[in-house]
Parts: C-alpha cells; structure tokens; sequence
C-alpha cells in the first residue's frame, strides 16, 4: 500500500500545472466532462503500462542500489523542472473525426510521451519492482490530478499563481531525491566534504533555473477563460 501511496501522491504533485493537465483542462472546453476522463484513462493506462514496463526490465539489469541513487537524481531532477515549468504550448486538436474519447486518448497520450509524469513512473518501477501496483498507483494519480483540472482547471489557472504550483511541486520533488539519496548513497559519502558542496550546487541550480529560468510564460497563460463554463456544459 506505501508503494501505491507514493506513485499516487507523485504523481499527482507532478501533473498539478503540468502541460498534460492543461490539455485535459482545454480538451474539456471542447467535450464533455465523460469522455474526456476516459480518453485520459486510457491513454494514461497504455502510456504510463510503457512506462512501468521499460523501468521493471531495467531493474532487472542494474543492481538495487543503482536503482535507487538514479531514482534519487530523477526526484532531483523532476524538482528542477517543475520549478522551472512547462513551455507553453498551442495543443490544436486535428483529430475530431475519430469521436471524443479517442481524440482525447490520442492527443493525450502523445502529449504524454516524454513527460516528466512518465518518467516518473520509470524511476517508480525500477525503484520498487512492484510494476502492477506503481502502474495502478500513477494511473490513480494521473487520474486525481486531471480530474481536477478538467472540472476546476479555470478557476486553479485564474486564482491560484502557476509559480505557487512549481514551486510547491518542485520542493517536494527535491525533498523525495535528498532522502531517496540519503537512503542510498555508501556511508562514506555521509559526510560534510560531501554534503555541504552537494547543497549549495543544488541551491544554485534551484535559483538558475527556477528564479532565472523559470519566467518564461507557462501553460496556464494560454489556458481559455471560458474553459470552466464549457466543462459543465459542452454539447459534444
């Protein structure tokens, strides 16, 4: 159950203002609230079953302790980026002749490939080998998280300061990575010559790329006012 909480509670912090988030917002502006949270159902299923299956395979090659420094460095990792953001980006949807749930999967699970969400769910499953479980766990996660989005996505982009999103997501990340680290790295390298250099490249690279980095225009500018009216009341 802890393996499944903590896919789940990952995941979730990681897509809150992720640039798939705001696609399931968009998408939802456009069909109604039913099929949308299918297509994003299955697309995620089927995206993130990759995911999970590529990081099981490379638990199988790399020793444990490996597994977990690089699941480690990935939290780190996903920390920084999501203090710096998502490009904002223009999703057209070109794709309508196929129905709703299945423009929806499809532009959501391209859209998904290569997000940070499933990277997230490699570094899971190589981390904990427990690939179904991980696998139901981002499902529920992704599912939470732009559940959220598709019904309250509007009113989070118009009040709640995307900054606030990355930065509280980001600081989660890095606090994950810096234990994850500390539970695994030889005990040798607990130790201040280590540690203290470890922390202010981390601070430097958290200012870079979250102070100066992190100012350009991010998905939820570009995000329709009239999303929420037409989540609750799309005709499609």
């Amino acid at each position: 159950m802890s393996v499944f909480i903590k896919a789940l509670l990952v995941i979730v912090v990681g897509e809150m203002g992720d640039k798939t988030q705001i696609l399931a917002m968009t998408m939802a502006g456009k069909y109604k609230m039913k099929p949308v949270l299918i297509g994003v159902l299955l697309a995620t299923i089927l995206n993130h079953a990759i995911a999970v299956g590529v990081g099981t395979y490379l638990s199988l090659l790399l020793p444990m302790n490996l597994i977990s420094i690089a699941a480690g460095i990935s939290f780190l990792i996903f920390g920084l980026w999501s203090i710096r953001g998502d490009q904002s980006k223009d999703e057209k949807i070109k794709a309508d002749r196929f129905g709703p749930i299945l423009t929806v999967a499809i532009a959501f699970f391209l859209a998904e490939m290569g997000d940070k969400t499933q990277l997230m769910a490699i570094a899971l499953a190589a981390e904990f080998r427990q690939p179904l479980i991980v696998l139901a766990g981002t499902t529920t996660g992704m599912m939470v998280a732009d559940g959220i989005g598709v019904i309250f996505g509007a009113w989070i982009c118009k009040n709640i300061p995307e900054k606030t999103f990355r930065w509280v997501s980001g600081i989660i990340f890095i606090f994950f990575g810096i234990t994850t680290l500390y539970d695994s790295v030889p005990a040798w390298m607990i130790r201040l010559i280590y540690i203290i250099p470890f922390f202010v490249i981390l601070a430097g690279l958290v200012y870079l790329i979250g102070i100066r980095i992190g100012k350009r225009p991010q998905p939820c500018d570009q995000m329709p006012a009239e999303t929420l009216p037409e989540t609750l009341g799309s005709k499609n």
